[in-house]
């Protein structure tokens, strides 16, 4: 049935966020970025604008992420920013508020659930219907969570991984930690100082992830990559060449924490559902998963298969969308309700 009121999917997250519109898709994929003026608290840019800014601003201009680990960390400057993505969208300042569905963290405490509530009201929307990232992610990885089946999701997003066992539409067991995609970026960025004396920033360490970042261990001829940056002995720009084994040190650092944190959790999964998970495998979601050689490194440090979603960026708002391509089914059973 046609409706006048806009109907939008959001994942709000630590790098980006992607907004689904319904029956379109996707529509929208920004950093979560935004850069303001410290002395007036003006917004200057947001987005991709913004997220080119990052440590390149003078002292009175700040360019940073305002949702940390997952959930806000600046409540105004996300509703802003908010706010501003969503001015972009076709049909967003109608006549009628939207009716949003947003994910919200997996380890939220209720207070941080809330201010992600009414940071979307407070940007325009009427309707808010929130969802854990968890129940998102399987949606969008085309899990079968309605049945009563164990279902294990990790997803690895930018400031935080979410590992979740789902069956019947619930979290039967859920855990997140702090260790995600930025934290590789960060890890690279203490190797290269620590190992070469070479500061460089955010973005650079993101580039050399994206190029050169592996969990493979090359046994001859390991990609390289020349890094630029600032050598902190003499305080003069200086050049070095590193390889993919060396920033594969580096990104261990993380990636222990995280496999960790997926050993815990299934130590606390009932055994039925665990049964069903050896044999089905565990689903890898979310932007920092897409880590060259991370499935067969988890597949081989726990003894069970993981396996890579299709589209693991988009795998949360697409799960999003899914409920809101059937929102009043979903209402009427009871899984998802107006907050």
């Amino acid at each position: 049935m046609f409706s006048l009121t806009p109907e939008f999917g959001i994942d709000l997250g630590t790098y980006s966020t992607i907004v689904y519109s319904k029956g379109k898709g996707i529509i929208l994929r920004e950093p979560s970025v935004v850069a303001k003026n410290i002395i007036t608290g003006e917004v200057l840019a947001i987005g991709e604008e913004a997220y080119i800014m990052l440590g390149r601003t003078p002292d009175y201009i700040t360019a940073g992420r305002p949702v940390i680990g997952g959930v806000i960390g600046d409540y105004t400057t996300t509703q802003r920013m908010l706010y501003l993505l969503l001015k972009k969208l076709k049909g967003y300042r109608s006549l009628f508020k939207p009716r949003v569905v947003i994910s919200v963290h997996t380890g939220a405490t209720g207070v941080e659930r809330r201010a992600v509530i009414d940071a979307c009201k407070e940007a325009g929307a009427g309707e808010v219907y929130p969802v854990d990232e968890i129940i998102a992610a399987a949606l969008g990885a085309g899990l079968p969570i309605d049945t009563p089946t164990g279902n294990m999701v990790v997803d690895i997003g930018g400031g935080t991984t979410s590992i979740g066992v789902v069956s019947l539409w619930g979290i039967v067991v859920r855990s997140s930690v702090r260790h995600a995609g930025l934290d590789m970026d960060e890890a690279i960025i203490r190797y290269l100082r620590r190992k070469s004396n070479l500061m460089i920033g955010e973005r650079s360490a993101e580039e050399i992830k994206i190029k050169i970042g592996s969990l493979e261990k090359y046994e001859n001829d390991p990609p390289q990559i020349e890094v630029r940056g600032r050598d902190l002995l003499t305080g003069l720009p200086h050049t070095v060449t590193v390889d993919a084994n060396e920033i594969r040190e580096a990104l261990l650092e993380v990636v222990q924490v995280i496999e960790d944190k997926i050993k815990e959790v299934l130590e606390r999964t009932p055994p039925e559902l665990a049964a069903d998970i050896a044999e089905r495998g565990i689903t890898l979601t979310g932007g920092g998963s897409l880590l060259r050689g991370l499935a067969s490194h988890l597949t081989e440090s726990i003894g069970i298969h993981f396996k890579l979603v299709e589209d693991p960026v988009s795998c949360v708002a697409l799960g999003t969308g899914r409920i809101l391509e059937n929102l009043k089914e979903y209402r009427k059973k009871g899984y998802i309700k107006e907050e």
